[in-house]
């Protein structure tokens, strides 16, 4: 039998058992797309997460200063820890695995306006770095440089929520923000931004200036002193020189205040890395649960696939003991039957593949909730899905006509089918 006319063979049969052939490409074609739609939003809810952690901060580690809880060189547990600024260069020299140190010093109660409305927002003040460990996007202008800090200039970048309330419908750049009375001039504004965590409120509804400024304006509450500020500002030269840039941390902190470098409650520090770790492997957990789902759907489907094509096998045992008593060889016996799971398993991998990606195309063209990036298919859960089930389909067609195909025709001519 040539090609052609096998072809044409394998076509009429399948339009002659229309629902029979729609019953197996269908559970074919829904195992596909169950998969890759359960793949697809596992990842969409991955990448989501990843991506709101990420505006947080690159790698950051907040260090805060607390009280004692253990005694040390003499001195009594619960006495107050507080940063000073010559420790900025000490950290500086004594962490070589950190890439900064840099601090922070901040106030929630100063009094901002401009020329067109006032509001109270959080001021913060650090230096420059401050901006790219806390993934803060310049949308228009720029951040405060080197010779800002330097000079202690009086200049201001303000978070777009800040920036439309005391600049309503105008351009804040090159406008006087007024703290606390001090004249600042805006020379930037963030880019929006969303976040899922914070320390001390949303970047969105503060105002940045130097550090240097703000000390001289803004100098720390009581009880701290002129040169005492909140928290460092901690970052590792790589995630895998995590763990050292923060025992570094705590050794220098530990010996320049006179505290036990164990002692998490003198210097307690809030670990993204540690967190990104830690969220990572839920992910990670995430993903094995969906595979063992994933592979359950697929078992299910395979079985529905696998009965369809044995009960349509055994039914055309009659037509198997024909085409034997006319001459036909076991050979071509099989191959028309193979070649029919072949188209059935290609046809419906097709359809099952294509619906499941144009429906991810579809939902991802609506509004995404925050922390979902939407449905994210992977070719590879697809291919495996339909590859997996194709392949109990041709199985399953070869098996029962393998054995049919072998019995004498006579005995195939008698066959009856539920019988």
């Amino acid at each position: 039998m040539v090609l052609r006319d096998l072809i044409g063979d394998v076509l009429r049969t399948l339009w002659a058992h229309k629902l029979r052939t729609f019953l197996t490409m269908f559970g074919i074609a829904w195992g596909i797309v169950s998969i890759v739609l359960m793949v697809a939003a596992g990842e969409g809810l991955r990448k989501g997460q990843e991506e709101q952690a990420r505006t947080f901060g690159k790698d950051v580690m907040i260090v805060f200063h607390g009280r004692t809880s253990m005694q040390a060189g003499g001195l009594r547990a619960g006495r107050l820890v507080q940063w000073q600024d010559p420790d900025i260069a000490t950290l500086a020299q004594d962490s070589p695995d950190c890439e900064y140190a840099i601090p922070e010093l901040e106030q929630d109660t100063v009094r901002a306006h401009s020329n067109y409305n006032n509001a109270a927002f959080t001021v913060t003040g650090s230096y420059p770095p401050f901006a790219y460990i806390r993934s803060l996007d310049v949308g228009n202008g720029r951040f405060y440089d080197w010779a800002d800090v330097h000079e202690a200039r009086r200049v201001a970048f303000v978070g777009t929520d800040a920036a439309k309330q005391l600049f309503p419908g105008r351009n804040p750049i090159g406008e006087s923000l007024y703290l606390n009375d001090f004249p600042f001039a805006v020379v930037g504004v963030m880019t929006t931004k969303k976040q899922d965590s914070s320390y001390d409120g949303w970047d969105v509804n503060k105002v940045f200036i130097p550090f240097t400024a703000m000390r001289r304006d803004f100098p720390d509450k009581p009880p701290g002193t002129p040169t005492t500020f909140d928290h460092f500002l901690v970052t590792p030269k790589s995630v895998e020189q995590h763990e050292a840039c923060k025992h570094e941390i705590r050794a220098a902190l530990g010996k320049l205040h006179n505290f036990d470098s164990g002692d998490k409650e003198a210097c307690p520090i809030w670990d993204t890395v540690q967190e990104a770790k830690a969220f990572r492997q839920m992910t990670d957990g995430m993903k094995y649960f969906l595979g063992a789902v994933g592979i359950v759907t697929l078992f299910l489907g395979g079985l529905g696939v696998m009965n369809v094509m044995m009960v349509a096998v055994r039914e055309r045992t009659r037509e198997i003991g024909v085409r034997k008593a006319v001459g036909a060889p076991a050979r071509t016996i099989l191959g028309q039957f193979f070649f029919e799971a072949l188209i059935i398993a290609f046809l419906s991998g097709a359809i099952g593949l294509g619906f499941a990606y144009g429906f991810c195309a579809l939902v991802n063209l609506l509004p995404m909730p925050d922390f979902f990036a939407g449905l994210l298919p992977t070719w590879k859960s697809g291919i495996v899905a339909a590859g997996l089930l194709g392949t109990i389909a041709v199985l399953a067609a070869l098996y029962p006509a393998r054995r049919a195909a072998s019995v004498d025709p006579i005995e195939a001519l008698r066959y009856e089918a539920g019988g």
